[in-house]
């Protein structure tokens, strides 16, 4: 007899017939991030600060491009990189990357949970099992809690009493050892002295011949 299949089993069966059209933020507390400079978890950002917002494709490279020329005008006193999602380990490489160009950033970093709404539509060939043929698309829509990452990264002092307050790296850039400098040799070819030293051993049968002489 065959086992009853679950409801997770059966929701996933009917997800296979669909697909995601678009995934939306819903706005949480004081308005949706990066709305101005009052809203998201940082209310007192210095006038002029940059928000970025990291999304799961946005590319690092054209991130970190715009983010270094941003801070280095003399106006730019703070930028904000945010993320949620799958796209929070992208908003801390960012990060990262940033603090080793630039010395002497303060950071804060900021955790929360948001709201985002999925939306999803059948697919046209496949009906559902609830769908007749020639039915319109049924659209669903799905909201999810996933966690929301915020980092601000400030050329002027912050608070150190703050949660999450971390102080300027004292060495930014990575460490490098100075190389030692070797030379190539081929396969088989002494190395240097290796060759002087047994060409000034004589040869066994050398000697033999000295002593018959």
């Amino acid at each position: 007899m065959a086992k009853p299949a679950s409801p997770r089993s059966r929701q996933r069966r009917r997800m296979e017939n669909f697909r995601k059209v678009r995934s939306e933020e819903a706005p949480v507390g004081d308005g949706a991030e990066g709305g101005g400079l009052s809203s998201g978890p940082f209310a007192d950002l210095a006038p002029g600060a940059v928000h970025m917002r990291v999304k799961e494709g946005s590319k690092i490279r054209n991130l970190l491009a715009f983010a270094t020329a941003s801070m280095a005008q003399p106006a730019t006193r703070a930028i904000v990189f945010s993320g949620c999602g799958r796209a929070t380990t992208k908003t801390v490489t960012c990060a990262e990357i940033l603090k080793r160009r630039l010395a002497g950033l303060h950071q804060v970093t900021r955790l929360r949970y948001r709201s985002v709404r999925e939306v999803w539509q059948s697919l046209p060939p496949g009906p559902t099992p609830d769908q007749k043929p020639g039915d319109p698309a049924t659209s669903l829509s799905v909201l999810k809690n996933v966690p929301s990452l915020a980092i601000l990264l400030s050329k002027d002092a912050l608070d150190p009493r703050q949660p999450g307050y971390q102080p300027p790296n004292p060495h930014p850039g990575p460490s490098s050892q100075p190389s030692v400098p070797t030379t190539k040799r081929s396969l088989g070819e002494p190395a240097a002295g290796e060759g002087s030293a047994k060409r000034s051993q004589p040869e066994p049968g050398a000697a033999e011949e000295d002593r018959t002489a």
